[in-house]
């Protein structure tokens, strides 16, 4: 698709999954040609979105991006996942060659020197990943919402990513938490026990901590940057057309 075509059909799908439920709105995105692959990260959204895919056996893949420093919790809740609704989760790993340039040039704990060394670290362990996982996708699902950060709160049913060329479905746009609970509740989804503990977002584990109550649910995200939009890269306009870090260069510098 041009990028014209691709903004008016995702413009047109935004309105289309509005008035749906979310079992309609993945079944209706299950429906469309093209390839349609879920991404999770195996948080409570996530898992909502999974269950509704694996229970209604939907054509979507599901995805996930194993970067090598998530919660134990986080990996083993990918089995149970699978085997509570009869599917595959394909995993995503980093390049070795690029978790090993990046700690030889930033150390492997960098990112909490910097900015910079933090969005290299996503880079490698987050963004070239995903774009593997995205390979030929024609529509992206994922677990955003409005309510999970101010820089969140406009977040689409449908939107344009016009750096991968596909169609990104946020089909919990309009859902709160407490809707999401409740439905974890009744429809007894496996979830992350971290999330008992006050981890109501949950990422790589050196770069997660609780939150303090009345904190917005991602303030516990990169926790030390003042920045309050921050994000990691999967889901920043731009992203996928910023320079991924060079593992040769890093390689080189830290020589």
């Amino acid at each position: 698709m041009t990028s014209m075509s691709l903004e008016t059909t995702a413009a047109a799908l935004a309105r289309q999954l509005e008035c749906l439920t979310l079992g309609e709105r993945l079944a209706l995105v299950a429906s469309l040609d093209g390839r349609a692959v879920f991404t999770t990260s195996l948080g409570i959204e996530d898992q909502v979105i999974t269950a509704a895919i694996g229970t209604a056996k939907l054509d979507i893949a599901v995805s996930t991006l194993e970067t090598g420093r998530l919660f134990n919790e986080t990996v083993a809740l990918i089995d149970t996942t699978e085997q509570t609704y009869g599917i595959l989760i394909k995993r995503f790993h980093p390049e070795q060659a690029d978790v090993d340039a990046y700690a030889a040039s930033y150390g492997l704990n960098g990112f909490y020197e910097s900015i910079e060394a933090r969005h290299a670290c996503c880079g490698v362990r987050k963004v070239k990943p995903l774009a593997r996982a995205l390979a030929g996708a024609t529509y992206w699902i994922t677990g955003l919402r409005r309510g999970q950060s101010g820089n969140r709160a406009d977040t689409p049913f449908a939107e344009a990513d016009l750096d991968r060329g596909l169609i990104k479905i946020n089909p919990l746009a309009d859902w709160d938490i407490d809707t999401i609970r409740a439905y974890v509740v009744a429809e007894a989804i496996p979830v992350n026990p971290l999330h008992a503990r006050g981890y109501p977002s949950i990422g790589c584990e050196p770069c997660t901590r609780a939150i303090k109550p009345g904190e917005p649910e991602r303030a516990g995200r990169w926790w030390w940057e003042n920045d309050e939009t921050r994000e990691c890269g999967l889901h920043v306009a731009d992203a996928a057309s910023q320079p991924i870090p060079d593992t040769k260069a890093m390689a080189g510098s830290a020589a």
